[in-house]
């Protein structure tokens, strides 16, 4: 366990640094912060000693090394934008996504579980009927045409909900709706589907000629032995809802690290992307790493090697 747990912390810091490197270049491919963050009006001169003040007049090298050289440290500069600490920016804006997120998935477990059981438990029945078609409507409909409609229909239209902005568990609603409708398809296909692979399996056939009560079958025996691809996924979609919250905060004016990366890249604030990437990155590895921890708990017949 102790070997696994290194060896899986060396290969998320390879990572992590590999996502560093890309970022420092890509967001370069962007072009100038110069002609963004400077008005229209200045001069050469203007830009020349922005671009000397910020460090972006030195030789690519030296600017990759000097930012390796104060990541390492968890220091990433100052936004081109704001004027402060990009790494303060990230920690002020992180709870907001992290709520959202955690929000959205257990929306999306809530519901997505309980419907794909009883779905494979009573085939062919309404229940089965429901489960298949939100699966479906959950993997076809677009993120933010979904939540366009809800805030046409629920905000402007039935005054229920606010439209946007972060102030009470009322505002957390519509995004969390619209950021787990995803999951929500496919965690409810994936739940009937192996739900109806356990329920045909032998010992559940001695569990029920033991006698034992339904709820003690599907939910002690068959759920326990099912979870660990419905751990997997939701795990794996985790860092998803973290990505996708770009769009959906964008959309509700949600103030948390991906409308802020989306401001940043069209700002070419390079400085804040690469402390985004770095902090969403360590997030999204730290979730994979306990549902890896976890699958061990769930099946005791899990190794680590």
């Amino acid at each position: 366990m102790g070997a696994y747990l290194l060896a899986r912390l060396g290969q998320s810091a390879v990572a992590v640094a590999c996502v560093l490197v890309l970022t420092f270049f890509m967001v370069r491919l962007t072009g100038d912060p110069a002609v963004v963050m400077l008005p229209q009006e200045a001069t050469a001169a203007d830009v020349a000693a922005f671009r000397a003040a910020m460090g972006f007049d030195r030789p690519l090298p030296v600017q990759f090394w000097e930012f390796l050289r104060q990541a390492a440290v968890g220091d990433f500069g100052k936004s081109l934008q704001y004027r402060t600490s990009a790494r303060s920016l990230i920690v002020e804006r992180l709870p907001a996504t992290m709520e959202l997120a955690i929000a959205a998935l257990s929306f999306a477990v809530a519901v997505a579980v309980p419907l794909g059981i009883l779905a494979a438990t009573r085939p062919a029945s309404a229940w089965d009927w429901l489960a298949q078609t939100i699966a479906l409507l959950g993997q076809a409909l677009p993120a933010y045409w979904v939540g366009l409609i809800l805030i046409i229909v629920v905000s402007v239209q039935l005054h229920l909900l606010p439209v946007a902005g972060r102030s009470g568990w009322t505002s957390l609603v519509l995004p969390m709706v619209t950021l787990g409708m995803a999951l929500l398809g496919r965690l409810t296909q994936l739940a009937r589907s192996v739900m109806l692979e356990v329920l045909r399996q032998d010992y559940i056939r001695t569990a029920r000629s033991k006698g034992l009560r339904r709820p003690a079958i599907h939910y002690r025996h068959a759920l326990r032995n099912a979870a660990i691809p419905l751990l997997t996924m939701v795990g794996v979609n985790f860092g998803y809802l973290l990505g996708g919250s770009v769009l959906i905060e964008s959309v509700f004016a949600w103030p948390g690290i991906g409308r802020l990366a989306a401001l940043a890249v069209f700002q070419r604030d390079f400085p804040l992307v690469q402390a985004v990437a770095f902090f969403s990155s360590v997030v999204v590895l730290g979730v994979n790493l306990v549902t890896d921890l976890l699958y061990g708990v769930l099946n005791p017949l899990v190794r680590y090697r």
